[in-house]
């Protein structure tokens, strides 16, 4: 029974923690967003994506007014992005974006995330021609005939539309028409859950259990940092 116990309670908290990093990565997009087009989402489409994220990870709806006037405040803190690129264990490519206040201490955890787990820290570009940068949306479905929506969506950008294992619909658009295609959903009044800017490599390598296992071991070291929104890596 307490065998039981402690699983339900390390299962708790790591469900607590992947919460608290969800909320901290949107946190960051909010005052991003805020920064660059002001706090209305009625004028800004960014701000509008971040509380579609937020209800996706439900995220309070209180959290993400704090999150607005924090960065309307003198105190606000000024994020940067910074996207870094390298190599993890085997030869599979690694891209790892990030949101900082303080980009000298932001390169040094990536390089050493990187370097004590068996990978490489790589130079701007190096891996970056090896990802499609795509806007993925994903809708609740509610009975919509995949092929009538796709017929709708076509001319507003659309490159591929499919299902997800919970039976969303997922929708993926090139990233020059993110804004066109975010739009069209809203007007159509679909429900969206999340709207993110994805990076999806061109090619996937296969790995053994083990040599995935060192790959995924690097790849969750770089999510767990404080600094880093989004990890992509070309394993399949």
């Amino acid at each position: 029974m307490g065998r039981i116990f402690e699983v339900r309670k390390h299962t708790m908290f790591a469900r607590w923690d992947r919460m608290a990093k969800q909320f901290t990565r949107i946190g960051k997009e909010i005052a991003i967003a805020v920064k660059n087009g002001g706090p209305d989402p009625e004028n800004n489409p960014a701000l509008r994506r971040c509380y579609q994220n937020a209800k996706g990870v439900n995220m309070p709806k209180d959290r993400v007014e704090a999150a607005i006037k924090r960065a309307m405040g003198k105190d606000k803190t000024d994020y940067e992005e910074v996207v870094y690129e390298g190599y993890a264990p085997h030869g599979i490519a690694v891209m790892v974006e990030t949101a900082t206040d303080n980009t000298t201490r932001t390169v040094a955890n990536v390089r050493m995330h990187f370097n004590k787990l068996g990978g490489s820290f790589g130079n701007s570009g190096s891996v970056a021609f090896m990802f499609n940068r795509i806007g993925e949306f994903k809708i609740k479905n509610e009975g919509q005939n995949l092929e009538d929506l796709e017929l709708e969506l076509i001319d507003f950008g659309l490159e591929e539309i499919g299902e997800d294992s919970e039976g969303n619909i997922i929708i993926r658009a090139s990233f020059t028409e993110f804004g066109n295609m975010a739009k069209a959903l809203e007007e159509k009044g679909l429900n969206v859950i999340t709207a993110e800017l994805k990076r999806i490599p061109a090619n996937t390598v296969e790995l053994n259990e083990e040599q995935a296992k060192e790959v995924l071991e690097l790849v969750d070291r770089l999510e767990q940092d404080d600094d880093v929104q989004q990890v992509f890596h070309n394993l399949r």
